[in-house]
């Protein structure tokens, strides 16, 4: 099943408005927004533009940080990741596509971690969906889902983004 461009759409904007609520309320002002590659990369660098920003959003692969790595190896196409010189003391934005397990989430705050030390960091997902397996939440979310074992989400893009619910064995 794929969500037509115009409710995918709809969800970005929702999260993009509840960013934009969520900075004002708390005084954020430039925070640096960090997407998780590859769709949340695309979500984050349209939030980077949609927000007045300048630049593309920076962008980490967690291959290295995954606790399944031992098992799943390194995947052929493992993009660098791009980050700004520092984070120390900085908001920081971390965008996904979706949150699932949370493992991905832990993954990407290790990595973060790495390069500095923030003064916060809040996570914004396009989907929540059940099957969680850590304590991780997200701040800002477009849609909570529940799914069934066999299926899975996935974002198609960079243009248009759409969301498609998928078998897992697809």
């Amino acid at each position: 099943m794929k969500y037509s461009k115009e409710q995918t759409q709809a969800l970005l904007l929702k999260i993009e408005n509840s960013l934009r609520e969520y900075l004002s309320k708390n005084k954020i002002q430039n925070p640096i927004i960090i997407g998780v590659h590859t769709g949340g990369t695309w979500i984050a660098d349209w939030l980077q533009c949609k927000l007045g920003y300048e630049g593309k959003a920076a962008s980490l692969n967690i291959s290295f940080y995954r606790d399944d790595f031992s098992r799943a190896g390194v995947n052929p196409r493992v993009e660098p990741t791009e980050m700004p010189v520092s984070i120390d003391d900085k908001h920081i934005i971390l965008v996904d596509d979706v949150l699932f397990t949370g493992r991905t989430t832990r993954a990407a705050i290790n990595e973060i971690f790495d390069f500095g030390r923030p003064l916060t960091v809040t996570l914004v997902v396009l989907i929540e969906r059940n099957g969680k397996e850590l304590p991780i939440s997200a701040d800002i979310v477009g849609e909570k889902m529940q799914l069934e074992n066999n299926k899975n989400v996935k974002l198609l893009g960079p243009d248009p983004l759409i969301i498609e619910i998928i078998d897992k064995d697809h």
